[in-house]
């Protein structure tokens, strides 16, 4: 045998496509806007009455990016089944055991320290709350009776740290209640001097008359997109993206809700 030979090194990991097992009582989806060039990864798992999903923004290109991600992923789906997977699981404990998980196997994936803001969520539709931690990224939005705004609650970005706390926070669903929740790329789309922002996502949802999530993310994406285009912030045509715009957006069947 040639020594000198070398063995092929293997092919770098994705992550698995993401198919949604809808439950009563919710509708869930995550969008991409077109190809994905950065770190954006979304995931979901339902086990009994509770959706857990992950929407993360992991630094760096595509290719090592998505390597990472599939790890995450692995650990995210196994772990969320196993601890939420029976009836009497604490949504709040649970929330921040599976969080400590994602982020010992993030840094894991990436060999040290990787930038990764991330909404974690797990919706009881027995109860119609959610359970989240937002580790970094842009606020939650909430559209219901009271109105559209942006939800407070946040801490510091997963990757970066091995041990860290994170509160758990908690929002009821009322009928027809609206969240949308959005990567750091819709915030950010601009040219620098004037950006979709906050505002921009916050008025995407309060203005949009969506009757599902999916069509929640596509108004709000196509909203983003159509206004980093207009701020000339894409510079040529062969360019359709500059950074990932990633939705994730969740719905309480029911009642129209007011603006």
């Amino acid at each position: 045998m040639d020594s000198s030979r070398r063995v092929p090194a293997a092919p770098p990991r994705i992550p698995q496509p993401v198919a949604i097992q809808q439950i009563d009582g919710l509708d869930l989806q995550g969008k991409y806007h077109s190809a994905r060039i950065g770190g954006d990864f979304f995931d979901a798992v339902a086990t009994g009455p509770r959706m857990i999903f992950l929407l993360t923004d992991i630094s760096g290109k595509r290719g090592a990016a998505h390597t990472i991600a599939a790890e995450v992923q692995d650990t995210f789906r196994k772990r969320a089944q196993e601890i939420f997977g029976t009836p009497w699981a604490n949504e709040s404990e649970g929330i921040a055991r599976l969080l400590h998980d994602v982020n010992a196997a993030l840094i894991r994936a990436a060999r040290g320290p990787r930038y990764a803001p991330t909404f974690l969520g797990c919706y009881n539709a027995s109860l119609a709350i959610l359970t989240y931690m937002n580790a970094g990224g842009p606020p939650p939005f909430l559209r219901d009776s009271e109105g559209t705004r942006a939800l407070e609650g946040g801490g510091v970005p997963l990757g970066l740290f091995s041990h860290m706390t994170h509160e758990p926070c908690m929002q009821a669903f009322e009928s027809k209640a609206q969240m949308l929740i959005v990567t750091k790329g819709v915030i950010d789309g601009g040219d620098g001097r004037s950006d979709f922002g906050v505002a921009g996502v916050q008025r995407a949802l309060q203005e949009m008359h969506a009757a599902s999530a999916a069509e929640i993310c596509e108004t709000a994406l196509e909203k983003a997109h159509g206004f980093v285009k207009r701020s000339g912030f894409l510079r040529s045509k062969k360019s359709e993206a500059v950074e990932d715009l990633t939705a994730v957006a969740l719905m309480r069947p029911g009642l129209v809700a007011k603006a």
